[in-house]
């Protein structure tokens, strides 16, 4: 009962609009066409997350509002508008890219002036934040709009990773998700922008060079897709299982995943006459397998943006403080964790918010968002407990880091990657915070 709603997508439920956008920034792949598929290399595995500059054209289309807006990543500058004190107390080895406003999505940010949403999700930083946006209006006939923003901690004992919203809505409403009518009809429109290719390309911008730049659709066009579809926006529960269930007492070692079409991306690009871009990636792979270069591409790709651990135009977590990436995903049991490091930055003047001029400064914190001192505490005394233990994972050299990933045993025999929870000691020790 999970509905992806893709690299980007809008549906209804019982009349609240909720948006989301997939993955990570990375600046180096972002002007990129989504071209990754299984099998993965070590590059198309990290770069396959990373967020496109396709996906924030198409919402940045949207003029209808938008009640609930998800993103895995925080929206830059968000933190100007929180308890960015306390946020600090608890994530210190964020002050140095909150003062230079260089922690979080440009491109949500981006998203977040346009689309201004009542409520803000987000996740990534392993800390729960939150804070209250207003927004300037454009016009004094125009009303002022505020965006509630939260983020939640991880999902482990004594974090606070669940609260507890509620939202107006149609409680007449029937039980189902609903596509919704705007949306559909900008995928329409932005069809012929999609890419499948490594290429970097611009999208269409009123600057002399495209002859068309604004995909936003008409009312007449929102009302084509309510005809199409004989005004039933129920979204179907058509799940196909495409690869099978893990089953512990029949390991399948060293298989190697293929790319597979989904059923219902298919289906639902067929009803709306949209590019399946699974299905284009798949021929994209097959021609150009024909031609003997896809070995070549990847090695090239490679060479050009630098390793898969490359940082981005921005860093999140404690990237730029330790020997290893937290954004990236990580199958071995000591890495990825942003709490390793806990290193401070002598503090300095508060950076102004990159886009003050949009939104006016306020930093109220609502009672029903507010981060209590609690929480701090607690956090603290993490960080404590794992700084001495961070030294010593930063002195680990690359190659050991790149050892670990392939998988094998000491003798450099190749096996098995075994993929262990990072914090499964978390649950099988005896909790600390009862004997403090």
């Amino acid at each position: 009962n999970i509905y992806y709603l893709g690299y980007a997508g809008v549906v209804r439920f019982r009349g609240v609009r909720i948006g989301g956008i997939s993955g990570i920034f990375k600046s180096h792949d972002y002007r990129k066409g989504h071209f990754e598929c299984p099998p993965y290399n070590q590059q198309t595995i990290r770069s396959a997350y990373h967020v496109r500059n396709i996906e924030v054209f198409k919402l940045k289309q949207l003029k209808r509002p938008i009640d609930i807006f998800m993103s895995h990543d925080w929206p830059r500058s968000i933190y100007h508008y929180g308890n960015k004190k306390q946020l600090l107390k608890m994530k210190s080895f964020f002050r140095q890219e909150v003062e230079s406003n260089t922690l979080g999505s440009p491109a949500a940010s981006e998203l977040l002036q346009h689309l201004k949403p009542t409520y803000w999700f987000s996740a990534h930083l392993h800390v729960k934040f939150a804070a209250f946006m207003q927004h300037e209006t454009n016009s004094k006939e125009e009303l002022p709009k505020a965006t509630k923003f939260l983020a939640l901690d991880k999902c482990l004992p004594h974090r606070d990773f669940l609260q507890i919203i509620d939202v107006d809505h149609d409680p007449n409403a029937g039980d189902s998700l609903e596509y919704d009518a705007e949306w559909i009809a900008v995928l329409k429109a932005t069809n012929s922008l999609v890419n499948v290719t490594q290429s970097s390309w611009n999208m269409p911008e009123k600057n002399g060079l495209y002859a068309k730049w604004d995909y936003s659709v008409t009312e007449e066009a929102i009302k084509e897709v309510l005809e199409e579809l004989n005004h039933d926006l129920k979204i179907p529960c058509n799940f196909t299982l495409t690869a099978a269930c893990y089953d512990p007492s029949k390991p399948q070692k060293n298989m190697e995943p293929v790319h597979t079409i989904n059923p219902q991306t298919t289906e639902f690009c067929a009803q709306f006459g949209l590019t399946d871009i699974n299905d284009r990636i798949q021929q994209a792979k097959e021609e150009s397998s024909g031609r003997g270069e896809c070995e070549e591409e990847d090695e090239e790709e490679m060479d050009s943006t630098g390793s898969a651990e490359e940082p981005s135009e921005y860093n999140t977590d404690n990237s730029g403080l330790s020997c290893f990436n937290p954004d990236e995903i990580m199958l071995d049991e000591e890495g990825g964790d942003e709490d390793l490091s806990t290193c401070s930055v002598d503090p300095s003047p508060d950076h102004p918010p990159e886009f003050s001029t949009s939104f006016s400064d306020i930093r109220i914190m609502p009672d029903s968002m507010a981060v209590s001192s609690d929480d701090a505490m607690d956090s603290n005394n993490e960080e404590l407990e794992k700084s001495g233990g961070s030294k010593q994972v930063e002195e680990k050299s690359s190659t050991e880091r790149s050892l670990k990933r392939i998988g094998g045993d000491e003798n450099g025999n190749s096996g098995v990657k075994k993929i262990r929870r990072r914090n499964q000691a978390i649950y099988a020790a005896e909790d600390e915070d009862k004997t403090d």
